[in-house]
């Protein structure tokens, strides 16, 4: 079962992807904080992380950047609802991030990882 790291500071969107996440058989941690999503990156293996860009202590993009440092092919998805993500394409050791606005359909959510979990497999070729 793949497992996945969702870092969201809101609750009821954390609860909305999880349900669909567990529901199409994966394994999700949630984490409410940059704090706490690193953390468990850096305790457990994961699959993918969704982030979402605003977070409120720090960004997401911030995350991003971390977890790419340790593993730089790793699948993410990056969220939000504040702002479009054109900008994500230009930023610094984020290739490939696949990007989603909220709110997304749940299908949109499925594509989306699978997306970035395919943009892995072309990296490690």
């Amino acid at each position: 079962m793949p497992r996945i790291l969702l870092i969201d500071d809101q609750k009821d969107v954390r609860a909305m992807v999880s349900i669909v996440l567990r529901v199409h058989h994966f394994e999700v941690l949630e984490a409410e904080s940059a704090a706490a999503g690193l953390k468990a990156f850096s305790e457990a293996p994961f699959d993918a992380a969704i982030v979402d860009i605003f977070l409120a202590e720090t960004s997401g993009l911030e995350v991003m950047s971390a977890i790419r440092e340790r593993s730089p092919a790793f699948p993410i998805v990056a969220i939000s609802g504040m702002t479009a993500l054109d900008f994500m394409e230009e930023a610094p050791g984020l290739a490939g991030v696949v990007c989603l606005q909220k709110p997304f359909r749940p299908n949109d959510l499925l594509l989306a990882l699978k997306s970035a979990q395919a943009g892995r497999l072309k990296a490690a070729v």
